[in-house]
């Protein structure tokens, strides 16, 4: 083995290559990393060269050990055995016959090695992913952190010219396990607990430290929902100059007093007893975090917030936009002088763009700004723009992160607001309007058929109306009317407003300053709110009715069974994070975060063993009865190569040419498999096998084999050319 000869100590010293271990969260980012480093040898496992060995994660290869891990007693869900609190928390590998295979490469390289660079996603979470890994492998080897915010050619070689100290990030892996160890605290101990007192032994009831406040805050608006009582009103109203005012009054609740006062105006003229126009501007929006991004995606595409993450995370592995998985919405300063190349480098967006290169940038602090950017910055375009390589979805992903990225740099927006104010006898009347003198920013988005930047419907009616120039003490006839409206309902939840109450732990903030800095005391971090969103629905705690979220009756009973506050509080949860944040700074032990879950955990639990509860009623649906069918002939399903991920590039999709199925960026990759492999014609299932599988059954026929072999199994070698066995 290689090993072996250079840690033979008789060759001169000079022989002697120190190797270097990389490790990626992913194999398509390890190939991004490999290829810039000179590491282009294909191992098991691994890529080599140039003194590098390159490996790669699965994402999560360990997880913390469960129960009856500790102890066998505990693999049993019994009541008095809680809570479970283990002396030391460990950890071990998930139970996978891919992730086994995968940790004996990445412990033997370590092994091996002379230092580990750490090039796992620069987070919390992808920290946690590699130091469980090293701490499974008992690394005992100096080790590097590579910390990126993009894979761009350019953005490896500048963080392999800048590596850190893995003490660095100490403070980092403390906050992912002080995480990880509360989540499983609460997780294991709640869920038991409330399943064996309440469950009636036929369902597990999950609860978990940020989803149980998540649907707490559903359940609450759901019953506000249900428990309102919907009533008539009647407003007065009236017409001057083909402009619509409304009485400065209280709504009416009879129609005998609406019509009262309906009289009362019709014997009195109008008059204008105030007209103010006031110019203004509407302050650019702010670049995306990831958050930001899931809820214009939900409110413009109707996309859910785990698929948004799926298609910006896509995006960013194919290196046309930056790492995705932040909350601040600010550039470091450090970033400004690259502005101008991202931008000339967006080629489909050159008529936007032309505009802001006739002058110099503006380096607005409400973009740049070091003291709001900690790990990362605001997800914005590299210089690398995608070509056909996007799936629709991932197009209209990007299109949001590009024209937001364009609007920061554009003007504000100039508008006139006009208000008002007239009077009929003594009765006052009100008016307003708003007029966009100059569309600044808002030129950006002047072609999209409904511009979704943060107005409501409320702005949206004053723009509609235009109002003409008033003189103060004109008066004239008038055309006064009844409008009768109905109270309406608090609106259930969107995944896009439930996002923002999330991130605000509850309250209602439409400021975007304020939201900012509540962001400290959000719950979950947002590359898990997509997450906890999910495991609700699992749970079948929430549906989807068109873009609502509603609240099940699984769901409330759950919340009302839950006495103790301190599940369900969305402001606890929030400070919880903000500690988690604190212990990321170094301004807060981690114990302290771990002792704090212990002692609630052992009061909850000798709480709810005291109390008395009803077991949650599971309305059990009865089969609905159905006519048999006449059997059809199974349709041949038809296979959607375009579905299919490259297994070279693991980047790409799959395309079906005339002569052979390929990778959709063939010349970049070089992956093929041609529909005639040595004299025999494939079929497309037989391909599919081949692909999916990396191997055929069994197949005869071939003519033109060059050792004559005429049958056996076609399988990929290590540079994925076909081979038959």
């Amino acid at each position: 083995m290689f090993q072996k000869f250079i840690k033979n100590r008789k060759f001169a010293p000079q022989l002697i290559l120190l190797m270097k271990l990389c490790i990626a969260e992913k194999p398509s980012v390890a190939r991004d990393i490999a290829k810039v480093l000179g590491a282009t040898t294909p191992k098991n496992g691994y890529m080599e060269g140039n003194g590098y060995w390159v490996t790669w994660t699965f994402g999560h290869l360990c997880t913390l050990k469960e129960p009856h891990d500790y102890a066998p007693e505990y693999k049993a869900w019994n009541l008095f055995l809680l809570p479970i609190i283990p002396k030391n928390f460990g950890i071990k590998l998930i139970n996978n016959n891919g992730v086994e295979r995968q940790f004996k490469v990445i412990e033997s390289l370590v092994k091996d090695c002379d230092e580990v660079i750490n090039c796992g996603d620069a987070g919390q979470e992808g920290e946690l992913i590699q130091r469980w890994v090293l701490q499974k492998a008992k690394c005992d080897k100096p080790v590097k952190r590579l910390w990126i915010s993009s894979l761009t050619e350019d953005a490896i070689k500048e963080g392999f010219e800048n590596l850190k100290s893995a003490e660095d990030y100490k403070n980092l892996y403390l906050a992912g396990n002080a995480r990880a160890i509360g989540d499983w605290l609460l997780g294991i101990n709640a869920t038991r607990l409330f399943t064996k007192k309440f469950g009636g032994n036929k369902a597990v009831l999950s609860i978990g430290r940020v989803q149980t406040p998540t649907l707490a805050m559903l359940v609450k608006r759901q019953k506000e929902i249900d428990a309102f009582v919907q009533e008539d009103y009647w407003e007065l109203k009236t017409k001057y100059r083909e402009v619509v005012f409304s009485a400065a009054i209280d709504r009416l609740k009879s129609v005998e007093r609406a019509e009262k006062g309906l009289d009362y105006l019709q014997q009195n003229l109008f008059e204008i007893v105030s007209f103010e126009i006031k110019e203004g501007k509407e302050k650019n929006p702010r670049l995306f975090d990831l958050t930001g991004l899931q809820v214009e995606a939900n409110k413009k595409y109707g996309f859910s917030a785990e698929n948004t993450l799926n298609y910006i995370q896509s995006l960013y592995e194919k290196k046309h936009t930056t790492y995705p998985r932040v909350d601040t919405t600010y550039l470091s300063e450090n970033l400004y002088p690259k502005i101008s190349g991202i931008l000339r480098s967006m080629n489909f967006y050159s008529d936007l763009i032309a505009p802001l290169l006739e002058t110099p940038i503006p380096k607005s602090k409400t973009v740049f700004d070091d003291a709001k950017v900690t790990d990362h910055h605001a997800i914005i375009p590299t210089e690398i723009p995608p070509t056909s390589n996007l799936s629709r979805e991932e197009k209209l992903v990007y299109d949001l992160v590009a024209k937001r990225f364009i609007a920061v740099f554009y003007p504000e927006c100039k508008i006139s607001n006009t208000l008002v104010e007239g009077q009929v006898g003594t009765i006052n009347f009100k008016a307003s309007g708003k007029q966009i003198l100059e569309p600044g920013w808002r030129a950006v988005y002047a072609k999209d058929s409904k511009n979704n930047t943060e107005k409501d419907e409320k702005e949206d009616k004053d723009e509609e109306q235009l109002i003409p120039e008033f003189k103060v003490g004109e008066k004239g006839e008038h055309e006064p009317f009844i409008h009768q409206g109905r109270t309406t309902p608090p609106k259930p939840y969107t995944e896009a407003t439930l996002l923002r109450a999330m991130e605000t732990a509850g309250r209602q903030v439409e400021d975007e300053e304020l939201r900012e800095l509540l962001k400290n005391n959000g719950i979950g971090r947002p590359s898990t709110r997509a997450n906890i969103i999910e495991t609700l629905f699992k749970r079948k705690y929430i549906e989807k009715k068109r873009k609502n979220l509603i609240a099940t009756q699984t769901g409330i009973d759950l919340i009302d069974t839950i006495e103790d506050e301190l599940l369900k509080s969305a402001e606890l949860t929030g400070e919880w994070e903000q500690k988690l944040r604190k212990i990321e700074k170094g301004e807060y032990e981690a114990q302290n975060f771990k002792d704090e879950l212990i002692e609630m955990v052992t009061q909850l639990t000798k709480k709810v063993i005291d109390s008395r509860g009803k077991a949650i009623s599971w309305k059990e649906e009865k089969p609905v009865k159905t006519e048999p069918k006449e059997k059809k002939e199974p349709k041949k399903s038809e296979i959607v190569w375009e579905e299919i991920t490259c297994p070279k590039c693991k980047t790409n999709h799959l395309m079906k040419g005339k002569t052979a199925i390929g990778c959709k960026e063939f010349k970049a990759c070089g992956f093929k498999v041609p529909f005639q492999v040595f004299g025999k014609k494939l079929s497309e299932k037989q391909i599919q096998d081949l692909i999916v599988k990396g191997k055929t059954s069994k197949l005869k026929g071939f003519t033109e084999h060059p050792e004559k072999i005429e049958e056996g199994f076609l399988v990929f070698n290590d540079d994925y050319l076909i081979d038959l066995k």
